[in-house]
């Protein structure tokens, strides 16, 4: 099962091999130590935790997504809206246009959605 919760740290790690894969493991090092500061260690130990929740895979020293980016956060959406509002997403979109107009470009892609998801 794919533990769709990470840590901000692991989620920025997530962010740079969604970005780069498939990327070389020795590579990715660098770039965590560049932009975390990070040892050698320190990445092999976060990239273990993120394989180890079914995100990410490191085989033969490259390391790519078993969940692609817009899969994880869509999973991500519907889990807030499931336990935010009871998995309903008018309830959710009533609440976020309180205070936030829609544009007529956002209505207009939210009603493309509808219409190509639409029941029946």
């Amino acid at each position: 099962m794919i533990d769709y919760e990470l840590t901000e740290m692991e989620e920025r790690l997530a962010e740079i091999i969604w970005e780069e894969e498939p990327i070389p493991s020795g590579d990715l090092v660098k770039i965590c130590e560049k932009e975390f500061d990070w040892k050698k260690s320190t990445t092999y130990t976060m990239l273990k935790r993120i394989e180890n929740k079914g995100v990410f895979k490191n085989q033969g020293g490259v390391v790519s997504s078993l969940v692609k980016k817009d899969e994880f956060y869509g999973e991500q959406g519907r889990r807030f809206v499931k336990e935010t509002f009871g998995g309903s997403l008018p309830r959710f979109l009533a609440a976020f246009t309180r205070k936030n107009r829609l544009s007529d470009g956002d209505i207009a892609e939210l009603q493309k959605l509808i219409d190509e998801h639409r029941e029946g």
